[in-house]
C-alpha cells in the first residue's frame, strides 16, 4: 500500500511538466498524441480527422532545407483540398537543427516563407525518441513502413482515416511526381 502511495505522489509531482502524450502500446492512431506547436501551445492531432497529412522531420541546417520550399508549394496546392504538411523539427542528425523554436520558426518563415503547421523540437531517434515517432517507425504500429529515421525530410503520408499510406525518404522532393501521385491518391480516397 505504501508503494502505491508513493507512486500516485510521484506521478501527481511530475504530472504538471511530464510531455503529454499517449504511450505507443495503448495508442492505435496518430490521432492520439498531443503534441506542442512551435510556439509551445498544445496541439491535439485528432483535430486534423479527416486530413490527409504528411509529417516531416525537419532541420535547418540541413543540405537538404530546401525542401521547405517544396514542402510549402505542395502545401499550397493542396490544402484547400484537406492537405496538410505537419514539421516536427529534429536535431538528431550532425547537429543539423541545434536552434530553438523560436530561431527555426524565424528561419522557416524569412528564408522560406513556412505557413504550414510547426511543431516544438522533438528526438525522432534514439532513446529519446518521441512516442509519435516510435508509432510512425515501430513494425508494431507501421508494419510496411517501418524502420529507423534515417536522414532529416522523411515523410510520412497519413490518409484522411490516420492510417499510414507510406514513406519517402529523405531525397525524395515533396513537388516530385511520385510524391505529388501519392498525395492527389490519398486526397482522392473519401
Amino acid at each position: 500500500m505504501e508503494r502505491v502511495m508513493a507512486l500516485m505522489l510521484c506521478v501527481s509531482i511530475l504530472a504538471p511538466v511530464l510531455p503529454a502524450f499517449t504511450p505507443v502500446g495503448e495508442t492505435s492512431s496518430i490521432y492520439d498524441f498531443e503534441m506542442k506547436d512551435i510556439d509551445g501551445k498544445p496541439v491535439s492531432l485528432s483535430q486534423y480527422k479527416g486530413k490527409v497529412l504528411m509529417i516531416v522531420n525537419v532541420a535547418s541546417k540541413c543540405g537538404f532545407a530546401n525542401q521547405y520550399e517544396g514542402l510549402e508549394k505542395v502545401y499550397e496546392k493542396y490544402k484547400d483540398q484537406g492537405f496538410l504538411v505537419l514539421g516536427f523539427p529534429a536535431n538528431n542528425f550532425r547537429n543539423q537543427e541545434p536552434g530553438t523554436d523560436a530561431e527555426i520558426k524565424e528561419f522557416c518563415s524569412v528564408n522560406f516563407g513556412v505557413t504550414f503547421p510547426m511543431f516544438s523540437k522533438i528526438s525522432v531517434l534514439g532513446e529519446d525518441q518521441h512516442p509519435l515517432y516510435k508509432f510512425l517507425t515501430q513494425e508494431a504500429t507501421n508494419p510496411k513502413f517501418a524502420g529507423d529515421i534515417q536522414w532529416n525530410f522523411t515523410k510520412f503520408l497519413i490518409g484522411r482515416d490516420g492510417t499510414i499510406i507510406t514513406r519517402f525518404q529523405t531525397p525524395e522532393k515533396p513537388e516530385s511526381e511520385k510524391v505529388t501521385t501519392a498525395i492527389e491518391a490519398a486526397l482522392a480516397e473519401k
